[in-house]
């Protein structure tokens, strides 16, 4: 089943995003493995990311082996502190 999670980085801004993104995402703008969607922007008080994956157990792999660490070691440039994170098995997807 696919699994969404929405990170909401609080003053978060467009340069932040992007150190960050280059740091934990593969070269040349591919999605990691089993990330199937990604879209981000600016939002209220801050930068918003939207990101689903094929299962829970792919974003858990990808928050452990590469976003957690990346993040716990401090990204130039990118984003000083944690997300507020939701999490939700998607039950639905439509595509125009």
């Amino acid at each position: 089943m696919p699994y969404g999670i929405v990170h909401h980085f609080a003053g978060g801004t467009k340069s932040q995003y992007e150190a960050s993104i280059a740091a934990v995402h593969p070269a040349g703008g591919a999605l990691p493995k089993g990330q199937t969607f990604h879209a981000a922007g600016p939002s209220a008080g801050g930068w918003t990311i939207v990101a689903i994956h094929d299962s829970k157990a792919s974003w858990e792999a990808f928050r452990d082996g590469i976003l957690k660490p990346a993040m716990s070691k401090g990204i130039k440039g990118g984003f000083t502190s944690p997300p507020q994170e939701t999490a939700f098995e998607v039950d639905s997807v439509h595509k125009s």
